[in-house]
């Protein structure tokens, strides 16, 4: 068995354990600080971006279900979820403050700062999704164009950015959270990558470090402070083998459908993703411009049914709003011997709700121009696995668990859904968390 001694141990390289990573490695503690990340880096890869690819970094290939049959895919990579996202990006609501006492307007500011965050130019936002923008505002909805993590300047061969943005980022134009892993390994970090924790090793009701496996072989590493970053699914099965069965009750997915139709003028498909935005917090949804790549397309359309793969061949004039669910806590995520299952579906009221926003759709389609005939509705997807370890029921707003000085930060800890992007809101816990570690004055063993 491989055993090493640490000062921390961060299980998870995505938003919220790539920013904890870096501002304790960059920090002046000296601490010693290991970085333990499921998959591997695929950036460099010829595959990354591609669809060969998509199939390679995802769990179960990009087929994972819920057992009610709703989609989900969970990348495997350094840098977690930002590998495969729209680039898109939304400040804390303001509930954190109100409803949980949690502050992260200052965490917000510095990172918009930092990372440039800010809606495309108008030039790149796409003539079809400005269109639907516009038809929207036609029957009184102020969409807005969406703040992302994208930079036209930061692509070195030029902005190429279509649809297949959601495979991976090939034109470089996206900040991707493998970058602050860069940051932190060359301020010292210890990275490990295709490292499965299995579970928490504690001792005196405290942390003490992790056990799994690395490459084939058992590996223990030991820690005095623990953080879980290992998503929504991910995290929650650690928790549970490590004697934490309340993990994993209950969980939230930002559960999304695309509502398509048929343009008398070219689509959305070959313009960057989620230009525009509307949110209507009333009801509890994000409307947004979005359509499935081109070979993802017919795969989606199957699991509507038989017909519509038929609609693949006027992919190139189709307008796609995409509709994200403020959807209810229920479910679960369960760990098995071999694996886990997932369970995942709409309450009534998600269906009440989200029928009213698909007629909300439908009418920007029409008034976009798309005949009625042509309109349907994708089958649900999970796209922000989330709420498996929630603040409040689980967790302290300090993010720390029963286990003293055991802590999670990914979307795990979200109270409730945030039917927006989620990854500024995970970075600025991180860099709270970060702080809060900072200040209990942990030094270099």
């Amino acid at each position: 068995m491989l055993k090493k001694e640490t000062d921390v141990i961060i299980v998870g390289s995505g938003p919220g354990g790539a920013t904890v990573a870096r501002e304790l490695a960059r920090s002046k503690a000296g601490l010693g600080v290991t970085l333990l990340e499921h998959g591997r880096d695929w950036r460099t890869n010829p595959l990354y971006g591609t669809y060969p690819g998509g199939l390679m970094y995802t769990d179960k290939a990009s087929f994972l279900t819920t057992q009610e049959g709703l989609s989900i895919v969970r990348p495997l990579m350094v840098g977690g979820a930002t590998g495969m996202y729209c680039g898109c990006a939304a400040r804390p609501l303001p509930w954190w403050q109100t409803r949980y006492g949690i502050d992260l307007a200052a965490y917000a500011d510095e990172t918009t700062a930092e990372l440039n965050i800010a809606p495309l130019p108008a030039i790149w936002r796409g003539l079809a999704s400005t269109r639907l923008a516009e038809a929207a505002a036609d029957l009184g909805m102020d969409w807005f164009p969406q703040d992302k993590f994208m930079q036209p300047a930061r692509a070195p061969r030029g902005f190429d950015c279509d649809a297949t943005c959601m495979l991976g980022c090939r034109c470089g134009a996206k900040w991707h959270a493998a970058e602050f892993v860069d940051e932190a390994v060359a301020q010292g970090l210890d990275l490990w990558t295709g490292a499965q924790v299995l579970r928490v090793l504690t001792e005196n009701g405290r942390a003490a470090g992790v056990w799994g496996k690395w490459r084939g072989q058992a590996f223990a590493i030991y820690a005095p402070v623990v953080i879980l970053a290992a998503g929504g699914i991910g995290t929650p099965l650690i928790l549970q083998r490590s004697g934490l069965p309340a993990a994993g009750q209950g969980m939230t997915m930002d559960t999304t459908v695309m509502v398509y139709g048929h343009a008398p003028y070219k689509g959305i498909g070959h313009e960057p993703p989620m230009t525009w935005s509307y949110a209507d917090d009333d009801l509890g949804v994000l409307y947004s411009t979005l359509i499935d790549p081109w070979l993802n397309y017919p795969i989606v359309a199957l699991r509507k049914g038989p017909a519509y793969p038929l609609t693949w061949r006027r992919w190139g004039h189709t307008l796609g709003v995409m509709i994200k669910l403020k959807d209810e806590i229920s479910g679960f995520v369960q760990a098995k011997k071999r694996g886990f299952i997932v369970s995942k579906g709409l309450t009534t009221q998600d269906r009440t709700r989200l029928t009213a926003a698909e007629m909300v759709a439908s009418r920007i389609l029409r008034q976009a121009g798309c005949h009625p005939d042509t309109i349907f509705t994708t089958p649900l997807r999970g796209t922000h696995p989330s709420g498996t370890v929630r603040i409040g029921r689980m967790l302290t707003t300090d993010l720390e668990t029963e286990i003293e000085n055991l802590y999670v930060c990914d979307a795990s800890v979200f109270p409730e859904a945030l039917a927006r992007p989620t990854v500024l809101t995970i970075i600025t816990l991180a860099k709270r968390l970060s702080d809060h570690l900072l200040h209990h004055g942990f030094t270099a063993s």
